[in-house]
């Protein structure tokens, strides 16, 4: 029997392949499935009204995140749609028998957040949640990938679901990311060379020294945004750093089956000869840190450079110009010296420990800027604690700053936190859509490290000015 080179992508796919429907989807096998209050309540009425049951209550992990407040959640929430969302997911996680970390327990928090820290998120496996940013746990070597209603009501009645296979596509990174430049701005740099959408119809594979020598959470925010680049998911292959992340974990194996499973997570890896349906190669020199000035994530460019004109972007001109009448910019301008009004640090993408010990490098010994609101929120209770506990919250609070409660917060205008019309935010989330941050809300994506630099200084602001 010959052997026949397979891609990482490939190797997951098959394993949980349990009925190929000729020119059709596969009925594919989900390990585990994340549920929050938005997306679920739709899907267990769904349930009730055929009288079926959750099939696994035991891969079913629900936690709240969207509409919740980032202060005084010990107080009833105040929004009627909120509350009743939050809890009816209380409700049918008891009815169901589903572990439920609502608000005021310690391990709640963004789902895509806690799903790792606590060991649920494991290499090889399938993840969804009705939710797009769930290819964050791609950074594991799973298939991660959000799922509509329809589907999470499908996964919770008979665990599986119906999916196309997509097609592969590997981008490789070579050489060591420059001064100033962090994980967020490789997959803001990407979008800038492919579009939002250039990988439609793609899952893809991000390999090279860049993502070698990045942390789990550095990896997370990449695969964070592969969902905006088009692509169903992003993922990275597992390695020493993915296993010493994971060791020890709430959740994660422990003794003979933590060797067992090592013994099979170090198979996860694409063959040297495997096909993907297309390669890009980008070198690391190429990326400084990275800022958006239009309304979709793949409008950005280095900080130091000009907007471009409606001839070098790939959006149609009059979409493209639309975009920068909405943002208040001109083709040409500069976007350094920008005045900014908020700045969020926080989301899916960057509200992990690593984000804040970077927001706080900057910060450290400067002081907040008068004209800046700066909402500083951690993805989890558990990162709220390592904020404490490394002396994080002391640089913040000497700086003028205040930390908020985890959740969602101003990724998306659910909840409170709403950027207030035509002000401009600088943001380490994902999304600058028109309205995503509240409506008419001007949102410029960046790191951590660009957010920090403009709450110090008021304005858009190069960070490798400010790095010593």
């Amino acid at each position: 029997m010959s052997y026949t080179p397979t891609t990482l992508f490939d190797k997951v796919w098959d394993a949980h392949v349990v009925r190929k429907i000729e020119d059709g989807p596969d009925v594919f096998f989900i390990d585990r499935h994340f549920i929050h209050e938005v997306t679920s309540p739709v899907a267990f009425l769904g349930l009730e009204s055929r009288g079926l049951k959750v099939m696994y209550p035991q891969r079913t992990f629900a936690t709240a995140d969207h509409n919740t407040p980032t202060i005084n959640q010990h107080l009833p929430v105040q929004d009627p749609l909120s509350a009743n969302q939050l809890k009816a997911l209380e409700t049918n996680a008891a009815k169901y028998g589903i572990s439920h970390w609502g608000l005021g327990n310690p391990k709640n928090g963004i789902v895509h957040v806690v799903g790792p820290e606590n060991g649920i998120t494991l290499p090889g496996m399938t993840i969804v949640c009705g939710d797009s940013h769930t290819s964050t746990h791609g950074a594991f070597g799973a298939i991660a990938f959000g799922i509509g209603t329809s589907e999470v009501e499908m996964v919770l009645s008979s665990q599986c679901i119906m999916q196309p296979k997509p097609k592969k596509m590997r981008i490789t990174i070579n050489g060591k990311l420059g001064k100033g430049v962090v994980p967020k701005d490789v997959p803001l740099f990407i979008l800038s060379q492919i579009s939002a959408s250039g990988a439609t119809g793609y899952f893809i594979e991000f390999a090279g020294e860049v993502f070698e020598n990045m942390s789990m959470e550095g990896r997370m925010t990449v695969c964070n945004l592969s969902i905006e680049m088009g692509a169903r998911g992003g993922m990275v292959a597992p390695d020493e750093t993915t296993f010493n992340y994971l060791k020890g974990r709430d959740l994660a194996p422990k003794g003979e089956a933590w060797d067992k499973a090592l013994a099979y997570w170090k198979t996860l890896k694409t063959d040297a000869d495997a096909q993907f349906d297309l390669e890009l190669s980008f070198s690391a020199d190429q990326i400084e840190p990275q800022i958006t000035y239009g309304t979709n994530p793949g409008l950005g460019t280095g900080i130091t450079h000009t907007i471009p004109t409606a001839a070098e972007v790939k959006d149609g001109e009059a979409s493209y110009k639309k975009s920068l009448a909405y943002m208040g910019f001109a083709e040409n301008e500069k976007i350094i010296g920008k005045q900014v009004d908020y700045v969020f640090l926080g989301s899916c993408t960057n509200g992990r420990i690593e984000d804040f010990r970077a927001f706080a490098s900057i910060v450290k010994g400067r002081k907040k800027a008068d004209n800046i609101t700066a909402w500083l929120v951690p993805g989890s209770h558990i990162v709220e604690q390592q904020i404490k506990e490394e002396g994080i919250l002391d640089i913040l609070t000497e700086a003028g700053f205040q930390l908020r409660q985890p959740g969602c917060s101003a990724c998306l205008a659910m909840n409170d936190d709403k950027i207030p019309a035509g002000k401009y935010a600088v943001s380490t989330s994902n999304r600058n859509f028109e309205g995503r941050q509240g409506p008419g809300a001007r949102t410029l994506l960046a790191s951590p490290l660009v957010a920090a630099a403009a709450a110090v200084t008021g304005v858009v602001t190069d960070p490798r000015e400010l790095i010593a």
